[in-house]
């Protein structure tokens, strides 16, 4: 397992974490913490953009509201044996839109071989839904990996 501990190895895990990322779809696993301590964990998507990883929820989950009263997330990515994990502090994005927007995005990434399934989630799921995303700066992340 390797670990960017200086600021040339934090870039150099950075690049690597963007070609991760890049090289196909993963589904993240994400531990947040509980009001009561302990640890809750969810599958969900996600996407690049940029130097940050998103991932959305509808408004009422357990997860959310964890990252609403703490932002702390450990975001897991697998391909095999291969694996990345992240850890940093996450930016609620309540606005409608974004949240939209980022939803919209990871449905159209997902179902890529599927446009029309994508497009009938947006429109029969997502958008009938309150959603929220939520913002995690690689830049200001911490990065695991073994490879």
């Amino acid at each position: 397992m390797a670990q960017a501990d200086s600021p040339s190895a934090h870039a150099e895990a950075l690049e690597r974490v963007r070609q991760f990322l890049a090289a196909g779809l993963q589904h993240a696993t994400i531990a947040t913490v509980n009001a009561d301590g302990s640890p809750h964990q969810a599958l969900t998507w996600c996407r690049l953009d940029g130097d940050t990883l998103v991932i959305n929820s509808a408004a009422g989950r357990i997860w959310p509201a964890n990252l609403r009263r703490d932002p702390r997330i450990s975001v897991t990515l697998a391909d095999g044996p291969r694996w990345i994990a992240i850890r940093g502090s996450v930016e609620v994005v309540d606005e409608r839109a974004s949240a939209q927007a980022d939803i919209a995005a990871m449905a159209r990434q997902y179902h890529a071989d599927e446009p029309g399934r994508a497009e009938e989630l947006i429109r029969d799921r997502f958008e009938r839904q309150q959603r929220v995303s939520f913002r995690l700066s690689l830049t200001s992340s911490t990065f695991h990996f073994e490879d």
